[in-house]
């Protein structure tokens, strides 16, 4: 009897803890809320099986009421479901290194945010230089790079001096925000320029970096990994594109 009841305790604890980790897997309501906007444009749609952006935006913390600085914006992908996201009470500061303005696919997407913006009080469009650009008029709650941190290291760029860029993510923090980095895995030991040839980056060498500048490592989601991507071609080559190997680092002030 003693030991069918500890085997049933043993059950039923188990039974608890999966169920705690199943809840605390589950996508948050404002998240939801964001993947279901009936305007997320078509093309937005289209990406979301790649980019599986309710599980990553749920790994990230994102609350309503948050204020985010969406760094390099692109197209406003993210920007469109960090803006349902954080509702109202809210704000998105979609963001654009100036250096990104040589390239047409950039400059159309800046003029769909912009457009965007204007039926959505809580989204603000900016430009400037790769490290102002890190820099905002209120404290953030979560400073968000997507495919991008690679591109800061690349001569089109400037090169960034990373160790400013950093230090100024962590300046326009809140004590307590979230510093996420989303890219392109590279394969260890790959050469510097890498970033530049394959634009791919060693996960270890961000982690290094943002943690340089006095952030806190959170953690890493395995959420977009493709154990099977060979990491020896340029994320734009057709057999990989929009399957790459992906890391997801979320870091922390302090």
């Amino acid at each position: 009897m003693r030991r069918t009841a500890a085997i049933s305790v043993l059950v039923l604890s188990l039974i608890v803890s999966s169920g705690l980790t199943h809840a605390a897997d589950a996508i948050p309501a404002n998240i939801a809320g964001a993947m279901a906007d009936p305007g997320r444009p078509a093309s937005d749609k289209d990406r979301d099986a790649n980019r599986k952006p309710a599980e990553v935006l749920t790994f990230a913390g994102v609350k309503p009421g948050d204020k985010v600085g969406d760094y390099a914006a692109g197209q406003g992908y993210f920007t469109r479901l960090f803006s349902a996201a954080v509702g109202p009470a809210g704000h998105v500061y979609a963001t654009v290194p100036a250096s990104l303005f040589q390239y047409a696919n950039i400059v159309k997407g800046i003029a769909e945010i912009d457009a965007y913006a204007k039926d959505h009080a809580n989204v603000s469009v900016t430009a400037a230089s790769a490290i102002d650009s890190a820099r905002y008029p209120e404290k953030l709650d979560l400073f968000w790079i997507s495919q991008n941190y690679h591109d800061l290291k690349d001569p089109f760029m400037g090169p960034v001096d990373m160790a400013a860029f950093n230090k100024a993510v962590f300046a326009a923090l809140k004590p307590g925000g979230t510093y996420v980095v989303l890219d392109h895995v590279a394969a260890p030991g790959s050469p510097a320029d890498v970033t530049d040839t394959l634009h791919r980056i060693e996960p270890s060498v961000v982690r290094r970096e943002v943690e340089a500048a006095g952030f806190k490592f959170v953690g890493e989601s395995k959420l977009l990994a493709n154990p099977s991507d060979p990491h020896d071609k340029g994320v734009f080559d057709p057999s990989i594109r929009g399957k790459t190997d992906q890391f997801v680092m979320k870091f922390r002030k302090p």
